[in-house]
């Protein structure tokens, strides 16, 4: 188990599509323990491999230490509900910052354990708001781009100047 260094924004890693997991091995499960890791470390509630600069279509989730984490290979989106939500949003990638982002109340993914088994899962409330977060990240496309221009470029503005301090 290792706490891997996270990739900052703006790297550009964090707009580029991960790739599908292929081999189910000991490198994947030492992967997601390292991810892991390094989400508890952050602190934070998800992450994925391209937060660490591998660029593997694997997430990690953990809402309550008690309860215990998950590892999501290759998820995908599958349905939507219409219902749209707002929550607040932030990234490993990005600490110190959060927004209001419009996402659907509900949805169901389908992904792979770490043993390749096809599963499905059907979230609501915030566990749905992550699995649509951090699948966006493995599709390259960083939660701020789903913020309008004018509330990006605020963010941007005040994460430049946290990090400068």
């Amino acid at each position: 188990m290792t706490i891997r260094p996270i990739v900052r924004y703006p790297d550009p890693r964090l707009a580029l599509p991960a790739e599908p997991v292929t081999m189910f091995d000991e490198a994947l499960r030492e992967l997601a323990q390292d991810l892991l890791e390094t989400m508890r470390a952050a602190p934070g509630i998800g992450i994925t491999a391209p937060h660490i600069g591998v660029s593997l279509r694997v997430v990690v989730l953990e809402f309550d230490a008690s309860e215990g984490a998950r590892t999501y290979v290759n998820p995908e989106i599958i349905r939507t509900s219409p219902e749209i939500i707002l929550h607040k949003e932030g990234s490993v990638s990005m600490p110190g910052v959060n927004d209001e982002v419009e996402r659907h109340a509900r949805v169901r993914i389908r992904y792979q354990d770490l043993d390749g088994n096809m599963q499905t899962e059907e979230s609501d409330g915030l566990r749905a708001v992550c699995h649509q977060h951090e699948i966006d990240q493995l599709d390259g496309v960083f939660w701020i781009r789903r913020l309008s221009r004018i509330k990006r470029e605020r963010l941007i503005k005040r994460f430049d100047k946290i990090s400068r301090t």
